[in-house]
């Protein structure tokens, strides 16, 4: 679990929750940029949302979930969560290897996989 502090209104979590559940519903992923567009984050918004995205990320781990935080992709060419999605997924014990290379690819589509297939019980 990360040491930062979370700083996002309620209103703004239940709207990272609900444009993740469309985005597996639709079996699509999204970009950093659009959902920071679409909450309308504070300053400094992208660690605020990938500090948000690192606590969900957490929550789906110790409720053995598969981590919905892998839908959230750079619009880089690499199609790819950032190298701080990848820490995170090894801190929590769900991903070893380089967040460079084949490893983290073939990883992060499977987990984009078990997202879209998996029912999630709560909104929260």
């Amino acid at each position: 679990m990360n040491s930062r502090v979370l700083r996002i209104s309620r209103a703004q979590w239940q709207a990272l929750l609900d444009a993740l559940e469309v985005t597996r519903r639709e079996r699509k992923l999204l970009t950093y940029r659009s959902l920071l567009e679409r909450l309308q984050l504070a300053t400094p918004a992208m660690l605020t949302l990938t500090s948000a995205l690192e606590h969900l990320a957490s929550r789906d781990a110790e409720a053995g979930r598969p981590l919905r935080s892998a839908l959230v992709i750079s619009q880089s060419a690499s199609r790819l969560p950032r190298s701080g999605f990848f820490d995170c997924a090894k801190r929590l014990g769900r991903f070893s290897g380089d967040p460079e290379g084949a490893a983290a690819v073939s990883w992060h589509a499977a987990e984009v996989a078990r997202v879209f297939d998996f029912d999630y019980p709560e909104a929260t």
